[in-house]
């Protein structure tokens, strides 16, 4: 999945008021941001295989220590523990965050998702349905960015703009990547753009939410 992640970073802002939109995003990709990292590492691997699945060109061969359940709940444990003095909640949000990524990466990969490190691995293969895959995840987006607005409120004109130029972009990227169907260049290229992105919306999330407020 890729706007679904995003779409329960939104939506749990009414379930953690007190953190900024940033750390949600950053626990729902929690795993993106991990594994490009340890692909530049050679700790995990990914092969380019056009025709994988109908919606990605990629072979996803190993990713025990970003992408398996046992150890995002680790990830996600420790995770919220950094973050719990901003909120009580911080820790339960976070984590159900974190682990939320293998739940939903099952229903949409084939089977490549590992409970353990050598363990066995599943996947419903929904990317196999494009147009389930498409309509499932923009419907999570909408009712996400839904929430999301019904939970806070624009500051000012930065509060409003920056976040809807945020949410359209993360939909218009969805979109024409989906549209799009070519396979990237390399296996480097595709670790640099994953953490870039990552980086880039986590911050710009932060930035949007700052200058909007809770709702009463």
């Amino acid at each position: 999945m890729f706007i679904g992640h995003f779409a329960l970073g939104l939506a749990a802002k009414r379930a953690a008021p007190r953190l900024s939109l940033a750390p949600l995003f950053a626990a729902t990709l929690l795993a993106d941001i991990l594994w490009p990292v340890f692909l530049l590492a050679g700790l995990e691997h990914v092969r380019i295989d056009p025709g994988n699945t109908r919606m990605t060109p990629l072979d996803f061969i190993s990713y025990p220590y970003s992408h398996s359940l046992t150890w995002l709940i680790v990830w996600g444990l420790a995770f919220g523990w950094l973050l719990r003095r901003r909120d009580p909640r911080a820790v339960l949000v976070i984590w159900a965050l974190v682990v939320s990524h293998w739940v939903l990466d099952f229903v949409t990969h084939r089977p490549d998702m590992p409970i353990y490190p050598g363990g066995a691995k599943y996947g419903l293969g929904l990317w196999n349905w494009p147009a389930g895959t498409i309509g499932i995840e923009i419907a999570m987006y909408l009712a996400g960015a839904a929430v999301y607005f019904g939970a806070t409120r624009a500051r000012d004109r930065i509060g409003t703009a920056a976040t809807w130029i945020l949410l359209v972009l993360l939909l218009a990227i969805y979109i024409g990547d989906a549209a799009a169907g070519t396979p990237p260049p390399t296996v480097t290229a595709i670790a640099w753009v994953a953490i870039v992105g990552s980086v880039l919306f986590t911050a710009w999330a932060g930035w949007a939410d700052a200058h909007r407020e809770v709702r009463a």
